[in-house]
């Protein structure tokens, strides 16, 4: 993501408690300002090539992320002693079972096949 302009660290926010529900921390904007710095690319093959950078490294960069959240879930029910439902809170929009879920490192389950897919045969 250093090509974006930032980088993804594994850096605890300098402002403990950060009301993080209050409205987009700076890191989530910086990353929504980089998606549309690629938008302003005004050469269509530059734009293509700066994306498709990007993309191919988002699968490492979206098991990154996981892991990370995964890890402060941990620490907020570890070391804070927050209850699932604070933690659900704090990640928004998820019930205090899917914190608990997120702690462990457990993904959704996959989608089952189209009907009609090669895969029901």
């Amino acid at each position: 993501m250093q090509a974006l302009g930032f980088a993804l660290s594994g850096r605890a926010p300098e402002t403990e408690g950060r009301a993080q529900l209050a409205g987009e921390t700076e890191e989530v904007k910086n990353l929504l300002e980089a998606i549309k710095a690629f938008e302003a690319i005004e050469d269509d093959a530059e734009c293509t090539a700066a994306v498709s950078q990007v993309l191919r490294q988002w699968p490492d960069l979206h098991a990154q992320l996981r892991e990370l959240r995964q890890q402060r879930v941990q620490a907020l029910r570890d070391r804070q002693r927050k209850t699932w439902p604070e933690i659900a809170k704090i990640i928004g929009d998820v019930t205090p079972e899917r914190a608990q879920q997120i702690s462990k490192g457990l993904r959704g389950s996959k989608r089952p096949p189209k009907q009609g897919s090669d895969t029901e045969k």
